[in-house]
C-alpha cells in the first residue's frame, strides 16, 4: 500500500508539472524564436533599403554594416541586384525565394525545418527604391541557428532537472506521508499476525483517523470476548480432568477390592466386565481431555526442529514396534535441518497419535515408514504403513470423534485420535490428509509451515 500510495503522489505531482511546466517551455520556445526572426528581419530591411538607394555612400555603408552583423552574430548577408555593393552574388534563377523577392517584391522566412527549426534560419527581403514598384535588388540572412539550439537545451534542460528535483522530493515526501497514513493499518495487521500465532494477548493502540480508530477498537474488543471464552474453556477442562478422573479411579480401586474378595466365578467375571468398561471409560475420559486441551489451549506458534523430535518419537516408539517385529523407517530430505512452526508440545503429539494408529494396523512384521518432504514455504511429514488402508468412505470420516476404522490388531482405540491432530494442526496452521499408501495401507500427511533459514539462525542466536 505505501508503494501504491507513493506510485500515486508521484503520478500527480508529475502530470502537475507537465501542466505548469511545458506549456511554460514551450511559450519560451516560441518566444526565442520569434524574437530571433524580428531581430533578423529587421536588420535584413534595414540594409534593403541602404542597398535601394544605389549610390557609392550607401554601397559603403551597406559594406560595413554587412560585414559588422557577420562579426557580431552567426548571420551572413548575401546581396543581389547591385554587384558593386553585394557581399555575396546570389542567382536569381536558381532560387525560388530570391526569385519572388525580386519578381513579386515578396519577403520570405524560411526556417529549414517543420519541426522547431533547422540549422539555418534564412530571410530574404526585397530592396525597392522610393516611388518604384519593381524590387532593384535583395538582401538575403543566413542566420546559424546553433546557439538558439543551445538557448533551447537550457530552456528545457533546466525544467527537466528541475522536475526530477521536485519528483524527487515528492517520492521521500510521499513515503513519510504513506507511512504515517498506513501506520494504524500496520498495527492492526500486527495485532491480526500476533493474534493468529495464538497470541491472545495481543491489542491494536486506537490511532489514526476516525475509520481506523473504530476498526481498532472493534477488534481489541473481539479479541477481549474471545481471550475471555478460551480463559473459561480452559478452566472448565482443568476442573474436568480433576473431577472425572477421582471417580473414575475410585471406582476401579473399589471393583478391584471386590475382585479380591469374591469367591464366586461368576461374580468375579462380572466384576471384571465391570472393571474393563471402567477402563475403557477412563480411556474415553482421557481423550476427550486431551481433545478439549487441543481446542481450548491457543499458544503462539515457535519455530521446532523438525528431524530432532521426529528421531526423539520415533526412538520411543520402537521398542513397542521391536515387540511385533514391526520396522519405523525414516525417509526423505533428512540431510537438512528443516524447522517448523507449531506450538510447544504439538508436534510431539500429533506424531504420538498417528504412528500409534499406524503400529495398531500395521501387520507383524511389516514396515512403518516416515517421509520428510520440504517444499517451498511448508514442510509434509508422512506416516505410511501396511495394514488394511481405508475407503474413500471411511477416509471422509477418519477426523470425526469416537470414529474408528477397522484395524487389524487392537480394538481399544477412543476414535479420538485423528480428531486430536487435525484440531492441534489446525491451530498450528497446517492440515492433516489422508491419501492411499504405494502398494496398499494408509499415508498420513501433516503439512506445517516451515521456517526459513534465516530466521531460524536468528532465533537460534
Amino acid at each position: 500500500m505505501i508503494r501504491q500510495l507513493v506510485r500515486s503522489y508521484i503520478f500527480l505531482v508529475a502530470i502537475a508539472i507537465a501542466l505548469f511546466t511545458v506549456p511554460v517551455a514551450f511559450s519560451l520556445t516560441s518566444q526565442l524564436r520569434g524574437d530571433t526572426e524580428d531581430s533578423v528581419v529587421r536588420e535584413a530591411e534595414t540594409m534593403a533599403l541602404l542597398l535601394a538607394n544605389g549610390d557609392s555612400t550607401s554601397c559603403e555603408a551597406l559594406q560595413e554594416m554587412a560585414e559588422a552583423y557577420a562579426a557580431q552574430t552567426p548571420g551572413d548577408v548575401q546581396v543581389a541586384g547591385a554587384p558593386g555593393c553585394a557581399p555575396g552574388l546570389l542567382r536569381p534563377a536558381e532560387d525560388t525565394a530570391l526569385t519572388a523577392a525580386l519578381d513579386r517584391n515578396d519577403p520570405t522566412t524560411d526556417w529549414g525545418s517543420s519541426f522547431i527549426w533547422g540549422p539555418d534560419l534564412v530571410i530574404t527581403v526585397p530592396a525597392k527604391a522610393a516611388g518604384e514598384d519593381r524590387a532593384v535588388g535583395a538582401v538575403r540572412i543566413v542566420y546559424s541557428t546553433n546557439e538558439m539550439t543551445d538557448r533551447l537545451w537550457t530552456i528545457w534542460g533546466f525544467r527537466a532537472i528541475l522536475a526530477v528535483l521536485v519528483l524527487v522530493v515528492a517520492a521521500l515526501l510521499g513515503v513519510g506521508v504513506a507511512r504515517r497514513l498506513t501506520r494504524p493499518l500496520r498495527q492492526l495487521n500486527d495485532m491480526a499476525s500476533r493474534f493468529s500465532d495464538g497470541d491472545l494477548t495481543a491489542r491494536s493502540p486506537v490511532t489514526g483517523p476516525p475509520e481506523t480508530q473504530t476498526l481498532a477498537r472493534t477488534l481489541n474488543q473481539g479479541a477481549e470476548r474471545l481471550d475471555t471464552l478460551i480463559a473459561a474453556q480452559r478452566i472448565f477442562v482443568a476442573d474436568a480432568s480433576h473431577q472425572l478422573r477421582t471417580p473414575l479411579t475410585a471406582l476401579r480401586l473399589s471393583l478391584d477390592n471386590i475382585a479380591d474378595g469374591v469367591d464366586d466365578e461368576f461374580v468375579r467375571e462380572d466384576v471384571e466386565q465391570a472393571t474393563a468398561e471402567v477402563v475403557r471409560m477412563n480411556r474415553l475420559v482421557n481423550g476427550l481431555l486431551v481433545l478439549a486441551r487441543a481446542e481450548a489451549k491457543v499458544t503462539a506458534a515457535e519455530p521446532l526442529p523438525l528431524l530432532d523430535i521426529l528421531r526423539e518419537r520415533l526412538a520411543v516408539w520402537r521398542p513397542a514396534a521391536d515387540e511385533r517385529g514391526v520396522t519405523i523407517a525414516l525417509r526423505g530430505s533428512i540431510d537438512g535441518r528443516p524447522s517448523v512452526l507449531a506450538g510447544p508440545g504439538h508436534l510431539d503429539q500429533m506424531l504420538d497419535n498417528v504412528l500409534s494408529n499406524a503400529l495398531e494396523v500395521s501387520p507383524d512384521g511389516g514396515t512403518i515408514t516416515v517421509r520428510v518432504d520440504p517444499r517451498d514455504d511448508v514442510v509434509g511429514v508422512s506416516v505410511l504403513d501396511v495394514g488394511p488402508g481405508m475407503s474413500d468412505a471411511e477416509k471422509s470420516r477418519a477426523f470425526d470423534r469416537f470414529w474408528r476404522g477397522q484395524g487389524l490388531t487392537g480394538k481399544g482405540g477412543s476414535g479420538l485420535g485423528l480428531a486430536v491432530v487435525k484440531q492441534l494442526a489446525t491451530d498450528d496452521g497446517g492440515t492433516v490428509a489422508l491419501t492411499d499408501a504405494p502398494g496398499g495401507g494408509l499415508c498420513v500427511t501433516i503439512t506445517l509451515r516451515a521456517v526459513s533459514s534465516r530466521a531460524s539462525s536468528r532465533s537460534g542466536g
